[in-house]
């Protein structure tokens, strides 16, 4: 089945109407309302239910759900959801999101500094005329690169926003989203993002590294929702998505796709007890990272840290990253992975790292092996059972193993997660999360 088709499919099942246990409706089609609008309650009060992974441990994720009538907002547009944001400090907030709202309405050339032209930064950063030797960190402010670093900054003051600690950002109905903008959860406790379709920023200004790799590379900002050093935090029924910039879209210089995405989720620096339930990753490269480097002081941030659960999330289309992890401790199940030909991997087996992927499902298309699914970046022990590929159960160490045994894979994580509520048999999972999973379809 052609890439095309394939995603349709998919795509297709995501807006079908069904009937499922636990949930009697996922989309009242005629009034065009979600499940729990019909019900009466409002999803903006909901906490993450208690043994629901990690990100209810300890004193669990409730979000703005305490919030008085003062502190509950309702925003159409990038200002306003801004301001409300900003306004009431930490005390208990809900922002409802209603319609699609664009941080970059304006346009690119919108955050372009005086003097800034892209046609000059090509010339004078070629490999021809500038070589692969030397990187660009040098440059003073006047020049090609100094002149994107200023527009650079101008697109992230614009594009990224905090959220305080005590939040709930939750959309209204089945089309609430966010374009162009990249949600910042940094240094804060206690905050809930759920039912928004977010497109994946687009970086107008990303930066020529001649030294990144034998031929340079490309390499932009702007992850669509970060968690940095915060903890308690639940990502649920989102939809994460290139949109209307695919990779396939982007041009080339150099010899390279200029990149102008960087990831869906990354989740990083000390961040703690998260739960990601419910979600869509889709048409992304670099998807999802948990721990972003392997350094010594990275390690003395992450270690004993990065406690994250991922269950009943549909990859589809996705290259790599689903997810990368180092350090953490990672429960990984009853998601599933739909690949293309493009597919790279899914679990990303990094530094000190402790992954159980447990009874999830993988559709892989006919040339694309098991073997690729587990990807072994530094010697880490990793449980991986019983799980599905293309409806069967396969043992995915025992697979990568015999197929690349240059990256042998060592067995056992060294613990057992008890942060669970509903498990369901890998063999149910693609029905289930296909037709469950992302923006409007909280039921």
């Amino acid at each position: 089945m052609s890439r095309s088709k394939r995603h349709a499919r998919v795509m297709g099942g995501l807006r079908a109407a069904v009937s499922l246990a636990g949930c009697t409706a996922l989309v009242l089609a005629v009034t065009g309302t979600t499940t729990a609008q019909a019900q009466g309650r409002d999803p903006g009060r909901e906490s993450l239910a208690a043994g629901d992974g990690w990100g209810s441990a300890g004193t669990g994720t409730t979000g703005g759900s305490a919030a008085d009538a003062a502190h509950v907002r309702t925003v159409t547009t990038w200002e306003q959801f801004r301001t409300a944001l900003r306004e009431g400090g930490t005390a208990p907030k809900i922002i409802k999101i209603r319609g699609t709202i664009d941080a970059n309405a304006a346009g690119c050339s919108s955050f372009a500094a005086d003097g800034y032209d892209f046609g000059a930064y090509l010339e004078k950063y070629s490999p021809e005329n500038w070589g692969l030797d030397t990187d660009l960190e040098g440059e003073p402010a006047d020049s090609p690169e100094g002149l994107r670093r200023i527009s650079a900054a101008r697109q992230a003051e614009a594009v990224k926003v905090s959220i305080p600690a005590n939040t709930t950002v939750i959309g209204v109905g089945r089309n609430a989203g966010l374009k162009g903008a990249s949600l910042q959860i940094t240094g804060v406790d206690n905050v809930i993002v759920r039912n928004l379709t977010v497109e994946s920023p687009l970086d107008c200004f990303p930066q020529w590294d001649p030294t990144d790799g034998a031929t340079g590379n490309w390499n932009s900002e702007y992850d669509s929702a970060v968690v940095y050093g915060s903890t308690h935090v639940w990502l649920d029924h989102n939809t994460f998505t290139d949109g209307a910039h695919p990779d396939s879209s982007l041009p080339r210089y150099f010899g390279m796709v200029y990149q102008q995405h960087d990831g869906e989720l990354d989740i990083v620096k000390g961040a703690d007890f998260v739960t990601a339930s419910w979600n869509v990753f889709t048409e992304h490269d670099k998807t999802l990272m948990i721990g972003n480097s392997d350094s010594a002081a990275t390690a003395a941030v992450d270690r004993g840290h990065l406690k994250v659960t991922l269950h009943h999330n549909l990859f589809s289309g996705v290259v790599e990253r689903a997810p990368r992890v180092r350090f953490g401790q990672v429960d990984a199940y009853n998601n599933h992975y739909v690949a293309d030909t493009s597919y790279a991997y899914s679990f990303g087996i990094g530094m000190e790292s402790r992954l159980v992927a447990e009874k999830n499902a993988f559709t892989l298309p006919a040339g694309v092996s098991a073997a690729k699914i587990l990807k072994k970046w530094k010697e880490a022990p990793v449980t991986a059972t019983g799980n599905h590929v293309n409806g069967a159960p396969v043992d995915l160490i025992a697979v990568h193993n015999a197929e690349i045994p240059a990256e042998t894979l060592q067995s056992g994580a060294g613990w057992t997660p008890t942060l669970r509520t509903r498990v369901d048999s890998p063999k149910a999972v693609p029905g289930i999360v296909d037709h469950r999973a992302g923006a409007g379809k909280i039921c």
